[in-house]
């Protein structure tokens, strides 16, 4: 099978997972007498994906943390850095592949995410240095708390540095978000 012919299979399974989604939140919309415009709508599509892949990936970490931190008995700082690095290999390949439309160098999406899941991390080893070792509060509970905050973060950061290549007609156009001006090169 060629390469261009997997492409267009997985963009029409995208694009039929999307149909399925924006169907879903429109009509939650409509039950509760809301609307928004396409774009607005498209943004809650690609959150709502976003929790799905982060959810997985959470529970990934999880797992991990509690095997590394419960059975082995590793330091909560040491089972974080663990679960982390193995979740975030998982992160990159679903995000690329189900939440932002991202075409082109990898490599270059690869370095840009890793980046940001180091500060991530980072995050994560103060929020965990601060509440379990400095204050004594439950690991789990300190690893859900640094979860959320880190969540918030690796959306935010993604979503405004991720290259995006839209194929539009013959031409293809890159979209840059910097300070929430889209930008097209």
């Amino acid at each position: 099978m060629s390469n261009k012919y997997k492409y267009m299979n997985n963009k029409n399974k995208k694009t039929k997972q999307d149909d399925k989604i924006t169907k879903l939140i429109k009509d939650s919309l409509k039950t509760m007498n809301k609307s928004l415009n396409d774009n607005q709508i498209k943004l809650l599509v690609q959150i709502f994906k976003f929790i799905i892949v982060g959810g997985i990936v959470t529970i990934i970490d999880w797992i991990i943390y509690y095997i590394c931190y419960h059975f082995i008995g590793i330091e909560p700082l040491i089972a974080n850095i663990i679960s982390f690095t193995i979740s975030v290999v998982y992160n990159f390949w679903a995000s690329i592949k189900y939440v932002f439309d991202v075409k082109g160098d990898n490599k270059r999406n690869f370095i840009i995410f890793i980046v940001f899941a180091v500060i991530g991390l980072g995050l994560n080893e103060i929020i965990i240095f601060l509440l379990h070792n400095k204050l004594s509060w439950n690991a789990m509970l300190v690893k859900i708390i640094a979860t959320v905050i880190v969540m918030v973060f690796n959306f935010t950061t993604r979503k405004k540095t991720i290259r995006k290549i839209i194929k539009k007609k013959d031409d293809f156009v890159i979209f840059l978000n910097i300070k929430n001006k889209n930008i097209m090169i």
